[in-house]
């Protein structure tokens, strides 16, 4: 029986760290080399990348190098490499990915039961290059990137379709996705669609793109990959950042109605109000948030003597700082206990300035959740 021939799209940049272990990885899988192909789209490196891959390609005729000097975003990258490639079914990593060896089979395999399954993902693991960088131990702890603690921690099977397209179902906790580090399309699904042009939220779009057109999305965990996050914390809030960022654009463009959704966090089931209002958007109220509504709370109950509202305040505070931190606790080693309350309060902020970031471009409020 003939293998599907899949295309492995990869977009770089600046990828000396890591890609070689992520071919090494790639060529450990259990899949015809004869039914696959690697292509490498290059967005303009300035270090070892290029050059490292060109070494392979010498050993691995398969592997295909797309060179784009001066590439805007990884989401260009991604359709430039689209342009030539061949397979059947379309399957994205990135180059600080380590695919796991049955990747190929576990990912393509459900587009046999259903043809109206347009992307299958799998799960997201950590793979430490340095195993005393607290920055890859702060991701690996805190499950950074993983697709089941996300939305519940959820099995195999279809994440669920659009319901009246709000805010939350496109960039919120109900906006269901597959990140471009672990995915896989099928062709026929992906014809007429290419990656948006924004320099982040590329795979939330399409993800989007996909459901609009009447295709649905498969979760299989089988299909793991181990993520080489990043090496410096400085690079971390950058990438939290840029998760933000992205959502205003995708409210923007997907949802009609000015709708404010508020969610209220601090309940085991998420309890949201849906308000007709001038904005579109999201605004999240959860640990972090509470501790810094209670915080200043405290200062003006003590600044104005009333001390009442100082002390009740001041434990409020306390008891949501508390509830923030709880899992940095148990983060090991636990000398770095101070180090793992900075970043996990930073990586937060990042985040919720990211959301702000667009909002006088787009008239889109997004104050992002607690985490």
């Amino acid at each position: 029986m003939r293998e599907d021939f899949v295309s492995i799209i990869i977009p770089v940049k600046n990828f000396e760290r890591t890609i070689e272990k992520t071919f090494e990885y790639l060529l450990n899988i259990d899949y015809p080399h004869h039914s696959w192909e690697i292509i490498i789209a290059d967005g303009g490196s300035k270090d070892r990348t290029v050059e490292i891959i060109k070494e392979w390609q010498k050993k691995y005729p398969f592997i295909k190098l797309v060179e784009i000097p001066n590439c805007p975003s990884p989401a260009y990258a991604r359709n430039r490499a689209l342009e030539i490639a061949k397979g059947d079914f379309l399957l994205f990593t990135d180059a600080d990915c380590a695919p796991c060896k049955d990747w190929i089979k576990n990912l393509i395999s459900p587009f046999k039961k259903d043809p109206k399954i347009g992307a299958v993902g799998g799960e997201v693991y950590t793979l430490k290059v340095d195993s005393n960088n607290l920055t890859e131990i702060y991701c690996e702890a805190f499950r950074f990137n993983m697709v089941s603690p996300r939305y519940g921690f959820i099995e195999e099977g279809y994440l669920p379709d659009f319901g009246e397209i709000t805010p939350l179902e496109i960039a919120g906790h109900k906006a269901y996705f597959f990140g471009t580090c672990n995915v896989a399309y099928r062709r026929e699904a992906m014809k007429d669609l290419k990656f948006w042009d924004h320099p982040t939220g590329e795979d939330m779009d399409f993800s989007h793109q996909l459901k609009l057109k009447g295709y649905r999305l498969y979760f299989v965990p089988q299909a793991k990959i181990d993520h080489m996050h990043r090496a410096d914390f400085k690079g971390l809030k950058k990438v939290w950042v840029s998760y933000g960022e992205a959502h205003s654009p995708l409210i923007n463009k997907y949802c009609k109605k000015n709708l404010l959704e508020i969610v209220f966090q601090i309940m085991k089931k998420k309890l949201s109000l849906k308000i007709p209002f001038f904005l579109k958007g999201f605004i999240y109220i959860g640990d972090f948030h509470l501790m810094h509504i209670f915080g200043i709370l405290t200062v003006l109950g003590f600044i104005f003597n009333n001390r009442l509202l100082g002390f009740i305040s001041l434990i409020l505070t306390l008891y949501f700082a508390y509830s923030f931190f709880f899992y940095c606790f148990y983060c090991k080693p636990r000398r770095y206990l101070l180090t793992w309350f900075k970043m996990k309060y930073m990586t937060n902020l990042s985040f919720i300035k990211g959301g702000l970031k667009n909002f006088k471009k787009y008239k889109v409020l997004c104050i992002e959740p607690s985490f």
